[in-house]
């Protein structure tokens, strides 16, 4: 496993924190007050399952993914206003953000091999909702206080924070499928009412396709295809949109694993699953470079105009409406069901800064930030962000807000409602999220996801197996990768 990269002088500051562990281990022995703050107990506390009691003051490191908001974004500005607070108050806590390189898949491998061999002295980790159940079960981040995460949290979002009947990570930001379509190009069309209800369902959307096909040269020389996903097999873009169409055929109501993580799928329910995927892909509407497209891919493409419809991530919202002013684009819940996303922050195992990393979690997990998340681009975890228009950001200014350009121009072209949220936030946006689905919770969804997308790979082939048949080699595969009831 490629590991991610430690810190500057490494043997050293561990030879000053053994040092200093000892010290404090001393003055507790003899009944003094250290005045740290000690773990919580409980599987996943620490490398033993025992409170962690060291508060060492210094460094905190966050290892995250990308953030789509750019160089400079508003994670790391809420960073830096943490650490302002710091220097302010004396302390000597810094905290300091590390950006994985690579896909989702490779940060995982990354985390999971620094933290692991301990070569890597992250204090706080911000995890893919899927992974947090085989990082909790590996005992690799830290039980939290349940009190972290209040009612103000999304339902559907803080669900995805617990493993079992603890709390092992913070909702960071949260994500989910949506559908944006071009509402220039429905009216070159023909179509009276370009804007999408939230109830809209696949057979309109395909009826919508077969419109633009049908106008021909009243559309740009650049449209090509109805619609664009992202169905690359070799990585997990195919696997979020398979769960969305198995889920859709089941109305939500099917699972592929229990709550123990063991699986619970049926042939049945794996063939209606293949059946609306296949439905959802065919040629006839989708953009043939779909099943090599990743998420900038499909940007590109839609943005580009080689497409009506493209489904992606809220932060595309933004992104694209750089290009594409309000009267060309326009946003709807994805029809069917729509798989939930987004990243949790969670206290790595061994951390020694355990006092400071959690109030770091609890300072980028608050209400004001999570609505300056949501002004940047991202989706909020918190309803209050949507809801209440006391809550305002204050700690950072989110792209393209602190001003104009050299040329008078403003640089944020996004639409905002009159409470200066993305116009789309509470409207579309936060019953996408209410409504979403989880993609299985497993300690071993690595190898749920591999098998999944291995098999509805095959779909994609010259002689794809009928659903039948593909459905009954993946219940198998799936009985051999997961645990069962």
């Amino acid at each position: 496993m490629r590991q991610g990269p430690g810190r500057p002088g490494v043997p050293g500051r561990r030879v000053r924190l053994r040092a200093s562990a000892l010290l404090l281990a001393l003055l507790l022995a003899a009944g003094c007050d250290a005045g740290g703050r000690g773990g919580t107990d409980g599987p996943g506390a620490g490398p033993s399952g025992a409170s962690a009691a060291l508060d060492v003051p210094g460094e905190i490191v966050l290892a995250s993914g990308r953030d789509v908001t750019g160089k400079g974004g508003i994670r790391q500005q809420l960073i830096e206003e943490w650490n302002n607070r710091q220097r302010n108050k004396g302390s000597a806590n810094h905290a300091r953000l590390v950006e994985l390189p690579g896909s989702a898949d490779q940060q995982r491998s990354q985390l999971l091999g620094a933290l692991q061999s301990g070569s890597a002295e992250y204090d706080v980790v911000n995890l893919d909702v899927t992974w947090v159940p085989e990082f909790a079960a590996a005992g690799l981040v830290q039980q939290l206080p349940a009190q972290l995460v209040d009612s103000d949290v999304i339902p559907s979002v803080a669900a995805t924070a617990r493993w079992g009947d603890r709390l092992y990570a913070v909702p960071f930001n949260s994500d989910v499928g949506l559908l944006f379509y071009r509402r220039d190009y429905l009216t070159a069309a023909g179509v009276t009412n370009p804007d999408l209800g939230k109830d809209t369902g696949w057979p309109t959307v395909q009826h919508l396709i077969e419109a633009l096909d049908a106008a021909g040269r009243r559309l740009p020389d650049t449209y090509e295809k109805g619609w664009t996903a992202q169905l690359d097999a070799s990585y997990e873009g195919l696997t979020v949109n398979g769960i969305e169409a198995f889920a859709s055929a089941a109305d939500g109501k099917f699972a592929l694993t229990d709550e123990k993580g063991r699986y619970a799928g049926s042939v049945d329910d794996l063939k209606a699953g293949l059946d609306e995927l296949r439905n959802r892909t065919q040629a006839a509407y989708t953009l043939p470079d779909a099943v090599h497209s990743d998420e900038a891919d499909t940007l590109t493409d839609f943005a580009g105009g080689r497409t009506g419809f493209v489904r992606h991530w809220p932060y595309a919202y933004r992104t694209l409406h750089q290009s594409l002013s309000p009267e060309k684009l326009g946003v709807a819940p994805l029809p069917g069901k729509a798989v939930l996303g987004g990243q949790n922050l969670a206290l790595a195992r061994g951390s020694q800064h355990t006092g400071a990393a959690r109030d770091l979690i609890e300072f980028l997990t608050s209400r004001e930030n999570e609505r300056c998340l949501l002004d940047a681009g991202f989706a909020a975890t918190r309803l209050s962000a949507y809801e209440d228009n006391g809550v305002i950001c204050t700690a950072a200014k989110p792209p393209g807000q602190a001003g104009a350009s050299p040329a008078g121009e403003r640089t944020d072209r996004m639409p905002r409602d009159p409470s200066g949220r993305p116009d789309y936030a509470r409207g579309t946006l936060l019953p996408a999220l209410e409504n979403a689905v989880q993609r299985p919770r497993t300690p071993f969804y690595g190898a749920f996801s591999q098998t999944f997308t291995a098999q509805l790979a095959r779909l994609q082939g010259d002689k794809p197996p009928s659903d039948g048949q593909l459905a009954t080699e993946l219940d198998a595969q799936l009985k051999r990768a997961l645990p069962q009831g």
